[in-house]
């Protein structure tokens, strides 16, 4: 049996679209946390929430920066053969 077919709109109600980001935060917290027991590495984290002007990094803000850092060194052609559509 289908499932109904779902009509996408925005969050008119304040507080509710703060619930709803605030609990899609967590979902994606706990995603990053599986992330890295599965698989090891590092795993960072950006949201950018619409009422305050600084994201919220996870991981620290300068192992975000020194990663940020090292991409904008690497040659554009090397940048191109990692990326993935």
């Amino acid at each position: 049996m289908r499932r109904k077919r779902v009509t996408l709109a925005g969050i008119s109600n304040d507080n509710a679209r703060r619930a709803s980001l605030k609990k899609r935060r967590l979902g994606i917290m706990k995603k990053r946390s599986e992330l890295i027991i599965h698989y090891g590495g590092h795993v960072y984290q950006v949201i950018y929430r619409p009422d305050e002007s600084e994201p919220m990094i996870w991981s620290s803000h300068d192992e975000v920066q020194h990663l940020l850092d090292e991409y904008s060194k690497t040659p554009k052609l090397d940048c191109s053969k990692k990326t993935v559509n």
